[in-house]
């Protein structure tokens, strides 16, 4: 089957690569796949093998997601959007795709409503109309007005076939942060977890006996690192790592590198899933693919949700992870060089954390369920 996935990141890089693994599990499975990506390149991220549609790319300016940039940091107009529909517009008519899926729309993005709709209008103008589904993840922010859930609900009922919920239903369900009503219920499938298979090892044995710190792909986490610079004094028995985000990565090292700190400080690694097997501990945000990482390696933890701009979805997620063994919450609210190196202390004394009590095979999952939905529909 062709199918076509439509995804724009704003801020961090998760909804990338959260499509570009299911991407390779469609590919995996001998479908035909493309995914057209509205939010900035990703370079860190592995798109090997997957044909790549770059839609004029749109980035928040910071956690203001009422103002997108463009590539030369102005405010995007309305021709910029246009050219952005059209873009989309022309992957699909392109590519005719039996499988339509959009991520997070229409539980999020709703600043690019109108593309998002002329997306799903065009699709289902087409002389075959593709099976249309919606991917979301675990936890979503919650509709900051109840009326736009009854919103969301009539987009789905006027132009989707079924909503795939990337959790394992048995540690998270989507009534956790979005109020499900009956209509919806009755076209959710849970598909598990969406994560890439388990990275094992590192061959060079990278991050070995290191706090390694992250915070995503974006140019986020500032306050974080800064309290890790001054942890790393702190705790001489402990190497710290840095890996920086964002298109401004280099700038933002040269940056902390005038503390003078003894923390190592790199880019954002394409290698980070496997270092984190050989990690003494991980600090970082609690986005959806850095949690799941955490839980397949088993590595201690201390999570410091992102919520900055009044988000929510990552204090939840982090929420529902702090029962585990190693894992630690500390609200950035309460984030100091005293109480990273308290938490990072917790984390690595707790007994070590079970890998094996969730479902992690979410993209084959959702690849089942998607060729079964589109082979009913023929």
């Amino acid at each position: 089957m062709k199918v076509l996935i439509a995804v724009t990141h704003l801020l961090g890089t998760g909804h990338l690569s959260r499509a570009l693994t299911l991407a390779r599990a469609f590919v995996a499975a001998g479908h035909q796949v493309q995914v057209a990506s509205g939010g900035f390149p990703a370079p860190q991220l592995n798109t090997s093998g997957i044909p790549m549609v770059q839609i004029p790319p749109l980035r928040s300016d910071g956690v203001n997601f009422s103002c997108l940039l463009t590539a030369d940091d102005t405010t995007a107009d309305d021709t910029y959007l246009a050219h952005r529909q059209d873009a989309f517009c022309a992957a699909l008519t392109d590519m005719q795709p039996d499988i339509l899926i959009t991520e997070l729309y229409p539980f999020g993005r709703r600043k690019l409503k109108a593309e998002f709709l002329a997306l799903l209008s065009a699709a289902h103008a087409l002389p075959r109309r593709p099976m249309v589904l919606s991917s979301i993840r675990d936890i979503l922010a919650p509709p900051s007005k109840p009326k736009r859930a009854g919103e969301t609900d009539a987009v789905i009922a006027e132009f989707y076939d079924a909503v795939l919920v990337h959790s394992d239903p048995a540690a998270t369900r989507l009534e956790a942060s979005w109020p499900v009503s009956d209509a919806l219920a009755e076209k959710l499938h849970y598909t598990g977890y969406v994560s890439p298979p388990e990275a094992g090892p590192h061959p060079d044995q990278a991050g070995s006996g290191e706090v390694l710190v992250s915070a995503g792909g974006g140019s986020v986490g500032t306050p974080l690192y800064e309290a890790a610079l001054e942890a790393a004094r702190l705790t001489p028995d402990l190497r710290w790592r840095l890996l920086v985000g964002g298109a401004d990565a280099q700038a933002r090292i040269a940056e902390f590198s005038k503390r003078g700190s003894p923390a190592i400080l790199e880019p954002a690694r394409p290698d980070f899933r496997q270092m984190l097997s050989h990690a003494a501990a991980s600090v970082s945000m609690c986005g959806y693919n850095t949690a799941l990482d955490l839980l397949q390696a088993g590595t201690p933890a201390v999570l410091v949700p992102f919520d900055a701009g009044k988000e929510v979805e990552q204090g939840l997620r982090a929420d529902a992870l702090a029962p585990l063994d190693g894992m630690e919450v500390l609200r950035s609210a309460h984030v100091t060089p005293e109480s990273l190196c308290a938490a990072v202390k917790q984390a690595v004394a707790a007994p070590r954390r079970d890998t094996g009590g969730f479902r992690f095979d979410g993209a084959i999952e959702t690849v089942r369920i998607a060729c079964e939905l589109a082979e009913a529909r023929r």
